[in-house]
C-alpha cells in the first residue's frame, strides 16, 4: 500500500513525493548539529520539560550542499512566516557551559 503523493515545487520543476501512510510526525523542540567535511547530521530531540532528559526523535544527514540549501530555505521560510504572524523575538543567549549530552543506544 503506498501513502498519497504530495507535489513539491524544486527549482521551477514539480517532483511527485511518495509519504508512506506509517510515517508519523515528530516534534522537536531541541536539535544538535554536528559535522564533518562531507555531511552535517542533525539530531533532532524532545527535552523533558522539568528535567535533565531528552528523547532522540530522528537523526538525518544531509550533504554540505544541501544544509547550505536548507539554511536559505529556512531563512526565507521564517521571513515569510513573520510577514504573515509577526517578528519572533530569538530566544536569550543559553550558556552551553557545563551542558554536555549522553546519547545511549546510538552509535
Amino acid at each position: 500500500m503506498q501513502g498519497a503523493g504530495y507535489p513539491i515545487l524544486m527549482s521551477n520543476q514539480e517532483i511527485q513525493v511518495q509519504m508512506p501512510p506509517d510515517l508519523d510526525p515528530v516534534y522537536s523542540n531541541m536539535i544538535q548539529i554536528a559535522f564533518k567535511d562531507d555531511e552535517f547530521t542533525f539530531l533532532f530531540l524532545h527535552q523533558i520539560p522539568g528535567t535533565n532528559q531528552a528523547r532522540a526523535k530522528a537523526i538525518v544527514s544531509i550533504s554540505p550542499r544541501h544544509a547550505k540549501s536548507l539554511l536559505a530555505v529556512l531563512g526565507r521560510s521564517m521571513a515569510e512566516y513573520e510577514e504573515k504572524f509577526g517578528t519572533i523575538e530569538p530566544p536569550g543567549e543559553r550558556k552551553a557551559e557545563g551542558v554536555s549530552t549522553t546519547l545511549s543506544g546510538y552509535s
